[in-house]
């Protein structure tokens, strides 16, 4: 799916053959090429072939021949050789790319689905995607060159090929652009990867070792709130931490072992300052008929969750160690942290110390994109959940959409900026576009709960039950961070699938007695079940704390949930529990868009 138009013929400029071999030159020669010898051959071949004009004849067959040696009887469709030795040639490329190939004049990528590379001029995707978003304010001065690049980055997300820049280039130019990166980000943790110990010593577990880490590095680098750096068989960095190294510094190792038919690995965190063990866990897999590449994204995919989401494990460690740090720039971080603690329970009280925070944040770093999104997310909240109402200053939808555009505007693989950008979109009426970029968001890092819960939520108000619900219920199975406003989402999807009882079990698991949204849920639960008396505490409630909820309530319903026909459902419980509720519907306006969850307080 390609959503950036071909650039004008003014900006492309044939790329020569020669300039294509001398970055192919320059990727091989490099030691943050991390591949055999058998890898670096059939990227030779497959680029000397395109060179040649025989682009059509780049076949698992004919790279068997050629580049492997097998004889005639090769058999494509059930020897994986191919196919594995590409997974490890692409993984090599986004490695060399991570670490030293973000100057280079030329991007090598070997789309997946074939064998045939493509090669991109740098310069002509930074051109490209500007076309993007043609509309949006000028970058923060001093950040133009980070941000290129990582517009280039979002043109590889709209290309397919997101992979090869999936993981954080900000930390990169950190060691080389130090002026730059100090405007950038404050301090934030640094987890340095070690190569996995191969300790069986075959063919095929050293493979493996080596896939995993590189898997491992891929993976946790979607996470833009903490660096991720290759290390050496050492443990030490192969480049420089650079700015942000001031705060924890966590060294990631593990060992693996092929024996018979199974497979084993164990991970450990350490604190490399205290050497203490934060984190550990073993992993196990019957190999049967599964490829090993499956084995390493799925294993690279629960460490990367544990470790790195928000409430993770990293994020838990960090938090700790904060309260004590005398580090310059430290409370910036920890600023954002502390969103995620305001996300807890949502409380009014807390929503203006974060947002204030945030605001400093951002003038102090402006080319932060996360402090941006998370700023956006907090005037989002006053929209949906009635904050600062009594403000005189621009709606907050404006000031939420010019946070999120900035954030995505300085690093557009940010998970955190396109979750701002897809729920600016939603409450300004755009729901098409909001799950166009919430489905963008969710391929570049699926691992990321706090984002596919909220992702999913959005599906499930558009109508897609389904889907939505179960990647909230994914969410929250994988997230060990309070989850309380997507548990009330839960019992959202239980109504809308029929299973009264079942609503009724989230929304009190939810615990948000002094939620007013929460005692609406819970009249239309009770009035499908028939308990009317429960359903009177809850009516009650609201007329005393609320009554605003009830001066309109089907303006309250259909402002949070979409289709016609889900409206008439919730409705119909409300109705059943006492609840007047106009049969004309009531104008969709824009003031009234607030969440199913206001908080307490």
């Amino acid at each position: 799916m390609n959503f950036v138009r071909p650039a004008d013929p003014p900006l492309h400029v044939p790329i020569a053959d020669d300039e294509i071999r001398q970055q192919l030159s320059r990727v091989l020669s490099s030691r943050a090429f991390d591949a055999p010898d058998r890898a670096q051959k059939f990227l030779s071949y497959v680029i000397e072939e395109t060179l040649q004009g025989r682009a059509d004849r780049i076949k698992a067959y004919s790279i068997a021949l050629e580049v492997f040696g097998r004889d005639a009887s090769f058999d494509a469709q059930n020897d994986p050789a191919v196919r594995i030795e590409a997974g490890r040639v692409r993984r090599a490329l986004e490695h060399y790319y991570l670490l030293e190939g973000q100057q280079d004049p030329i991007l090598i990528t070997i789309p997946k689905g074939g064998y045939v590379p493509a090669f991109t001029r740098f310069h002509e995707l930074k051109a490209m995607t500007s076309e993007l978003n043609p509309r949006r304010p000028p970058l923060v001065q001093g950040t133009a060159r980070t941000a290129g690049m990582m517009s280039a980055a979002a043109l590889l997300i709209g290309a397919g090929l997101w992979v090869v820049f999936s993981s954080s280039i900000v930390p990169t130019f950190r060691a080389s652009e130090p002026d730059i990166a100090l405007k950038a980000v404050p301090p934030i943790p640094t987890v340095i990867v070690a190569p996995f110990e191969d300790i069986t010593g075959t063919q095929s577990s050293s493979l493996f070792a080596r896939g995993l880490t590189d898997e491992l590095i891929g993976q946790m680098a979607r996470f833009k709130e903490i660096v991720i750096l290759a290390g050496d068989r050492s443990g030490s960095a192969m480049t420089e931490p650079g700015h942000g190294s001031e705060l924890p510094l966590y060294g990631l190792e593990g060992r693996v072992r092929l024996d018979d038919n199974r497979l084993r690995f164990s991970a450990r965190l350490i604190d490399r300052s205290s050497k203490a063990i934060i984190w550990t866990k073993s992993y196990d897999a019957a190999l049967g008929r599964r490829e090993l590449l499956d084995i390493e994204t799925e294993f690279a995919g629960e460490v990367a969750t544990a470790l790195a989401q928000p409430y993770g494990v990293i994020f838990q460690a960090t938090a700790s160690e904060l309260v004590k740090s005398q580090v310059k720039g430290a409370q910036a971080y920890a600023c954002t942290l502390s969103y995620y603690g305001y996300r807890s329970d949502l409380n009014r009280q807390t929503h203006t110390s974060v947002q204030d925070c945030l605001k400093q944040v951002v003038i102090d770093y402006p080319g932060y994109a996360t402090a941006w999104a998370l700023l956006s997310l907090t005037y989002l909240d006053e929209l949906r959940f009635r904050y600062r109402l009594e403000s005189s200053g621009p709606p907050p939808i404006d000031l939420a959409v010019e946070a999120a555009d900035r954030a995505a505007e300085l690093d557009p693989g940010n998970v955190r900026a396109l979750q701002a950008e897809m729920l600016a979109k939603f409450f300004s009426g755009d729901v098409k576009n909001a799950l166009y970029i919430g489905e963008r968001a969710y391929a570049i890092n699926p691992n990321d709960t706090e984002f596919t819960a909220e992702y999913g939520f959005r599906l499930a108000l558009s109508g897609e039950w389904e889907r939505g619900c179960e990647l909230i219920s994914l969410s929250i199975d994988r997230n060990p961070g309070p989850m309380e406003y997507f548990q009330s989402a839960m019992a959202i999807c239980a109504y809308i699938g029929g299973d009264y009882a079942e609503a009724e079990r989230w929304a009190r698991t939810s615990n948000l007695s002094g939620n007013p949204i929460y005692h609406l849920i819970m009249i239309a639960i009770y009035g499908q079940r028939g308990k009317m008396l429960e359903a009177q505490v809850e009516l009650g409630w609201l007329e005393l704390n609320a009554p605003q909820y009830l001066e309109d309530t089907r303006k309250e319903v259909t402002s949070r949930i979409l289709r016609d026909e889900d409206q008439e459902h919730f409705i119909a419980g409300l109705r059943k529990a006492g609840v007047y509720v106009s049969a004309v519907p009531s104008p969709r306006a824009e003031d009234s868009l607030v969440d199913l969850n206001p908080p307490r307080g």
